[in-house]
Formats: structure tokens, sequence, C-alpha cells
């Protein structure tokens, strides 16, 4: 069994920092940490001027989206073929892990049906390198609650969706079951959407429909998260008992408390906000935050006054893969400490998924989801741009071989 001993300047997990210790890894997991780590058959790794982190997480991705500047949502939905789009989300998954993002929960193909799972056994089984993925496959939207939307074309076209349709109870419950037997991870909805009369974000799910949803779901063993950027939608999606809010950029005050009090987490994708504000000229870099972007920090702040959990998910794919690191930046930017914005990357991702006994710590014991960054990452996050060492199930791909 492979052993590797890495000595690090610094090692940070769960808000700490500890100097002087030297992490020993066999096989998949983390066997010993401390000052006195020896092991015969180990292969020594200098990470000299280096701080050593747990893998990083982004719970909010989108592999098989990339940013709208490129190309256009609908026309990488419309116009490009399943199997291209395949290839290019096999590259994104490489990004990401050399960026240092070991675990990924990829919220919905986007019209790819389930080739999320398909990438997920190919990255298990060594035949591309990437993150470990949490999959939602083709995600669930009202009938006519999503995009392509429909007015937009030829009323003859028979137009593919970016998520499945369900409309009612009896197809709702059906959609997830469909789903989860199909390798969802995770089940997720679409509360609401802009297809108000005028282009507005309205709830595009009854109560009952959702509470339908998440039931089934649950009992089938999967979590449930729900997009949900009015209050609306949010309400509704929070009163079913959904595990967490994705967004949630027109929550109030009210809701967030009530999120609290029913242990639901928080997405807050600001990256998501900032570069869709930049796409559509209404931002400009280091000038006044768009409407948008205003509504994201503000819906953060008060998630942060509630008491909610807040966790990583930027909606990266909106914008480049492997620049995940730049939420942890934003929410930094909005009051988070960087120790604090570590954790919800590590730590608190991990409880999201249920997964806290084994990722989002340096511990011993724990699989060894290791990454290596020069300089101290708490004093300024920037450190996490340039990503010197990645390890992830005691393998290396970045680094020293």
């Amino acid at each position: 069994m492979t052993a590797y001993i890495l000595k690090p300047d610094a090692v940070w997990s769960n808000g700490e920092i500890r100097r002087g210790v030297s992490v020993l890894v066999r096989g998949s997991r983390i066997e010993k940490i401390g000052a006195d780590v020896a092991a015969g058959d180990a292969t020594v790794i200098d990470l000299k001027g280096c701080t050593l982190l747990p893998g990083l997480m982004d719970v909010h991705s989108h592999l098989f989206l990339y940013p709208y500047n490129q190309t256009v949502w609908d026309d990488q939905v419309l116009k490009e073929s399943e199997a291209y789009r395949t290839v290019r989300a096999v590259k994104h998954a490489e990004a990401t892990l050399l960026a240092g993002f070991t675990t990924l929960r990829d919220l919905g193909t986007e019209g790819a049906g389930y080739a999320d799972v398909a990438l997920k056994r190919a990255i298990e089984q060594g035949v591309t390198p990437g993150p470990r993925v949490f999959t939602a496959t083709k995600a669930i939207v009202a009938l006519g609650g999503y995009a392509p939307m429909r007015k937009n074309y030829r009323d003859d076209c028979c137009l593919a969706q970016g998520a499945e349709e369900a409309s009612g109870v009896d197809e709702v419950v059906k959609a997830v079951r469909h789903q989860a037997a199909h390798g969802a991870d995770w089940i997720k909805f679409y509360a609401d959407y802009r297809v108000g009369p005028n282009g507005e974000t309205v709830p595009t799910f009854s109560i009952d429909e959702l509470r339908a949803g998440v039931d089934t779901a649950h009992s089938l063993g999967r979590p449930v998260a729900c997009h949900a950027t009015g209050n609306e939608g949010m309400l509704r999606a929070v009163l079913a008992g959904v595990d967490t809010i994705e967004h949630g950029y027109g929550g109030t005050p009210q809701t967030f408390a009530l999120m609290k009090q029913k242990g639901i987490a928080f997405l807050p994708t600001l990256m998501a906000a900032k570069s869709i504000s930049l796409y559509r000229g209404e931002y400009k870099p280091g000038g006044p935050a768009s409407v948008h972007m205003a509504q994201a920090a503000q819906a953060f702040g008060l998630a942060r006054a509630a008491g909610v959990t807040i966790g990583c998910g930027s909606d990266v794919g909106v914008f480049a893969h492997g620049e995940n690191w730049t939420e942890l930046e934003a929410m930094a930017k909005l009051g988070m400490s960087a120790n604090e914005a570590l954790i919800a990357a590590t730590v608190t991702d991990a409880k999201i998924l249920c997964r806290e006994h084994d990722l989002g710590q340096v511990a011993e014991g724990f699989l060894a989801d290791l990454v290596a960054v020069p300089g101290d990452p708490t004093a300024d996050l920037s450190a996490l741009a340039t990503v010197r060492f990645v390890m992830k199930d005691g393998t290396i791909f970045k680094g020293t071989h």
C-alpha cells in the first residue's frame, strides 16, 4: 500500500493551524498527524513554504456548462450534442481537481441527461481525473417553468429543455423516482423561475407538489436541493422540507430565520450574480455592485445574521471551471473571515453532503483529500489561486510524484 509523508510549513483544518507537524498518508486515508511521524516505506514530500488544507469543496456546480460570454446558455443546451458537452465536462472536471477542489455537488446537467452519472463513474474508475462528484442528473422543473423558453422560439419547435418537466403531484413523484433510479445522489427542484408575465421571478411549483417530491426523495434516501431566488419560492421550499436552498437572493429575514429553525443550509452563489452582471454589462470590475449583486449580498448578510448554515456553492459553469476559489473570496468580501470561508468550503460542505465523518478535515482516519497552497490562506485567500499540490483518495494529481 502506497504511503507518503507530507511535510508542509503548516496544516490548516477546521479553523485551526498547526505548525511543525507532518501528515502520514497510507493508501486512501490519513494515518497519522504529528511532529514525530515516520514510516520506512513512505515517500517524503517536501511542501516547504506551503499550508496543507483539506481538499476544497463546491456544492453548487455545473460541469456541463461553461461561461455564457463564450457561448450563451440556450446555444449550449440546444446546439451542442450531449457527447460534445460530455467531452467538455471531462476537461472541466480535470481543471476543477487541479485547482484544489476535490469534491463537487453537480446540480444538474442542464439538458445533458444522465451524463453526470457516467462522468462520476469514469472518475471513480480512474478513466479520467476529476473531483468526487455527487450527482443531481436532470433536475426537476415545473411544466413551462424553465428554459429554453418556448415563447422565444417558433411555436411548432420541439425544444429540448434544461431539466425534466413535471406537472402535478403524480408527475413530480414519478420524476423523482426516475432520476433516483438513474443514479441521482441528490434531487434538485426549481421552486421558481423567470416566467412571470413580464419575465419576473414567480413560484412554479405548489407547496403540495414540492412536499410530495421532497417526501419521495427522502424516502429513497436522497436529500433535496432547491433553486429559489424569490422569497415565495424559498418559503414554499422551506415549508416542503428541502435540505438546501440555492441562490436565495430575494429572501426575507423571516424566511432565513425559518431556515435556521429547520436546519436548512444556504448556498449563496455570489460569483454567479457577479458573473452574470459582468456579461450583461451591468457591472465593471472595480466598479459599484449591480442590482443583482447587491441583492445577493443582502441575502448573504441576512442569512449570516439569522445564523443559517452557509456552505460554499458558487454556480461554477456560469463562470470558468477552476476558478471556484473566487466564491470564498466573495464571501470574505461580504464579512466572513478567511477562516470562516475556508470552513464553509470544507467542514460545512462535508456536513451538507453528510460526509463529515470522512471528508472536510485533515484528521486521522479521514480520506486523504489534501491540497497545499503557498503562504497562509487565512491571511490572504488569494493563495488558493496558486495550488501547488493536490491529492485525492491518497493519489497525487498535482505536485511531487
